[in-house]
């Protein structure tokens, strides 16, 4: 417990380390310089991302990394092992990326700036009314170049089976008319959820080749959550499957 503490203090401690390089981002968004404040929100976003997994001395495997499209902007779809999910698909995924959070988060100071920046989503699934709105504005986000990730179980399963993929979750990409790639993510929940504490483990993530979603049938699409989940499921273990 002691080191997990320590390393949540080091966490926070790194937020505010970066807050120069959040301050130029911001300036940047104010000036218009989209480009240039994409690129500084990346490399931040990453940097951060990737001190998070290494302080719990964990490493990451990516296999598959020559099927995402560098023309277009993406969904990616996975299972959802972990907390640990995010930063590592942050930090070790070489693509731009943003996600729809809960809208507490933007309760947070600091992280709550970065996730701005990055053209995240924040949903309040208390209200429906301001959910919808939220899909909507994913549905453009993703329509002005900017990738998407979504874990349409709903909830971590902790290094369990995989659960069912939510049907409503895959119609932002179908909306958007953008390619899905499943992404499988094995052993993350070994980081903190396997003990609750930090532990060391090894993380392998593999990108399946694009599943395409414009003009598909009515068809096509109702089997596109089963679809994406057999592919994701298909590179697990047998256990978790």
């Amino acid at each position: 417990m002691f080191k997990t503490l320590i390393a949540f203090f080091r966490i926070c401690g790194y937020l505010i380390y970066r807050r120069p390089q959040l301050k130029i981002a911001k300036r940047l968004d104010r000036e218009g310089k989209i480009q240039e404040r994409d690129e500084k929100v990346r490399e931040g976003v990453a940097e951060w991302a990737r001190f998070m997994v290494e302080l719990s001395g964990s490493t990451v495997e990516v296999i598959g990394e020559e099927h995402i499209p560098r023309d277009t902007a993406v969904v990616f779809i996975g299972n959802h092992q972990g907390y640990f999910d995010i930063p590592i698909l942050l930090g070790y995924v070489n693509k731009t990326k943003a996600f729809i959070s809960k809208i507490e988060i933007l309760k947070v100071p600091l992280l709550s700036d970065w996730m701005k920046l990055m053209q995240c989503t924040f949903l309040d699934r208390k209200d429906m009314r301001q959910s919808v709105r939220a899909m909507g504005e994913a549905i453009e986000t993703v329509k002005r170049g900017y990738s998407l990730v979504i874990f349409p179980e709903g909830t971590r399963s902790r290094g369990g089976p995989v659960g069912d993929f939510k049907a409503g979750s895959l119609k932002l990409a179908l909306k958007a008319g953008v390619p899905i790639i499943p992404v499988t993510i094995d052993g993350s929940w070994r980081i903190f959820e396997a003990t609750g504490k930090f532990a060391k483990t090894h993380v392998r993530v593999t990108l399946h080749p694009a599943i395409p979603t414009a003009g598909l049938s009515r068809e096509e699409a109702a089997a596109l959550p089963e679809q994406v989940r057999s592919v994701v499921v298909s590179a697990l273990p047998p256990a978790v499957e």
